[in-house]
């Protein structure tokens, strides 16, 4: 379920920059935050490139994941975008442009403690639009039958995630990581880094990968015996007079942050994946052998479930339950009364939203014109209704609504899905947009009826008081 919360959306309060070298090209890259809009979300800007292409970190983009998460717009790439998510998700910053002069963000120590570092010197700042959250409701899993991989979310009161990994090897072995809220993300998971097996170490030596690769943004866990052609090779790669390998089974001149690093790093790499949702989680991931495939994969799942209910998000409302207002309660409230009161019950009441139903009968007036023989609900009066309902949401933040009249301002983005016709039953539901500010309310309302939406509008809308004779 899709709801907004009462927290606001956020950006950085300045552009900030950090130059590194890219893992897989081995280039030189400059990397530079700047602010964004509400509703923007995150988005990847290829400066060095004609156009200055723009690519959404968008779940439907990914491309490839076999060294890292790529996404590609028309032939346009980013490489192992996965580490700026998750400083991203982890800091609850929700809209920036990420700007780079290449196609790979800098590796640096091969964790996001660097990117976590440069955004909070860059400030956060509150933006007017509140926060959208998608709320778990029910178990949503995705097998990999072929490795045996599976992402389940569970319902929680907070985003939570914990990650368990089995790698086959003695070296390393099986290993948990929890994350039990974002505000521990930068303490317990920015600095973990990212880690490779000597045999895959060696076979992407082999394909001229990790060009940008050193022993200091990479653990390097040796489960073969290492070969004197292979420690040579290693010493050129990493450009070392010397290498060797520690009693814990990883090359040496790193030090582990923690016994179960590889772990936190996978559960680092899921969060960072998963920003590609595009919407903040409200529910426990549980990732069982996570890795980026999967994690995209499930990210593409989460994405469409979540599009369809935005198309057709109509609350869970019981009719029968009591409601918090009835109609003599919303015409204590509105200025309006029949035949021209538009809203029947009302069902939730908060600070920023607000649910509403009418009773559509035949009955109404505007049946006998519209149309006779095929009685059909105007468009222009279900905006009507949606703008009472929101007008209950406005009054409600005044001590004395009966003495104040609401002004339609504008109406944007009205969409017409289904239509509505006599014996069906309107459940109205509007939020606020950004915050009441001087009696203005911009929010969104939609409309729905037989479980299916027939209507959404944006609307703004100003109350002044009246004086009365």
């Amino acid at each position: 379920m899709i709801i907004k919360t009462e927290h606001k959306q956020t950006t950085i309060l300045k552009s900030i920059s950090l130059q590194g070298v890219g893992l897989h090209t081995g280039k030189n890259v400059k990397l530079k935050f700047l602010p964004a809009g509400a509703n923007f979300g995150y988005a990847f800007k290829r400066i060095d490139l004609e156009g200055e292409p723009i690519i959404k970190a968008d779940a439907g983009l990914v491309t490839s994941t076999q060294r890292g998460t790529c996404l590609e717009k028309n032939g346009v790439s980013i490489q192992t975008c996965e580490h700026v998510l998750a400083a991203l998700v982890g800091l609850e910053i929700d809209n920036v442009i990420i700007e780079l002069d290449s196609s790979e963000p800098p590796i640096m120590d091969g964790s996001s403690k660097f990117f976590v570092e440069a955004l909070e010197k860059a400030g956060i700042k509150e933006l007017d639009h509140f926060r959208e959250v998608y709320v778990v409701k029910e178990v949503i899993s995705y097998v990999d039958e072929e490795t045996g991989s599976e992402i389940t979310i569970i319902p929680s009161e907070q985003y939570q995630v914990t990650t368990m990994v089995d790698f086959g090897t003695k070296v390393l072995g099986t290993q948990n990581a929890n994350l039990t809220k974002l505000s521990n993300f930068k303490k317990d998971i920015s600095n973990s880094r990212t880690f490779s097996f000597l045999h895959e170490l060696e076979m992407l030596l082999e394909e001229g990968l990790i060009k940008g690769g050193d022993l200091n943004n990479a653990i390097v866990y040796v489960d073969k015996p290492l070969s004197k052609k292979t420690m040579e090779k290693l010493k050129i790669a990493f450009n070392k007079d010397s290498i060797s390998v520690k009693p814990n089974g990883i090359l040496d001149n790193l030090i582990l942050h923690y016994p179960n690093e590889a772990a936190r790093h996978k559960l680092l790499d899921v969060i960072g994946d998963l920003a590609l949702i595009g919407i903040r989680l409200k529910g426990k991931v549980i990732a069982n052998k996570p890795g980026h495939f999967i994690n995209t994969q499930f990210a593409k799942k989460m994405s469409k479930i979540i599009k369809i209910e935005r198309r057709n998000n109509m609350p869970a409302v019981d009719l029968n339950q009591t409601p918090v207002m009835d109609v003599n309660a919303i015409m204590d409230m509105l200025p309006h009364r029949p035949p021209f009161l538009m809203i029947d019950k009302v069902f939730e009441l908060s600070s920023n939203h607000v649910i509403g139903s009418k009773n559509v009968t035949m009955n109404e007036g505007f049946f006998q014109g519209h149309f006779p023989g095929v009685p059909v609900m105007p468009g222009v009066l279900i905006v009507e209704a949606m703008a009472q309902t929101g007008g209950i949401l406005v009054l409600n933040t005044v001590p004395d609504p009966e003495n104040y009249l609401t002004f339609f301002m504008k109406i944007d983005n009205v969409k017409f899905k289904q239509k509505v016709v006599p014996g069906d039953t309107l459940i109205f539901n509007c939020s606020l947009v950004t915050p009441i500010r001087r009696g203005i309310c911009h929010m969104q309302g939609f409309a729905y009826a037989n479980g299916k939406l027939c209507a959404e509008a944006e609307l703004m809308a100003q109350i002044t008081k009246v004086k009365k004779n």
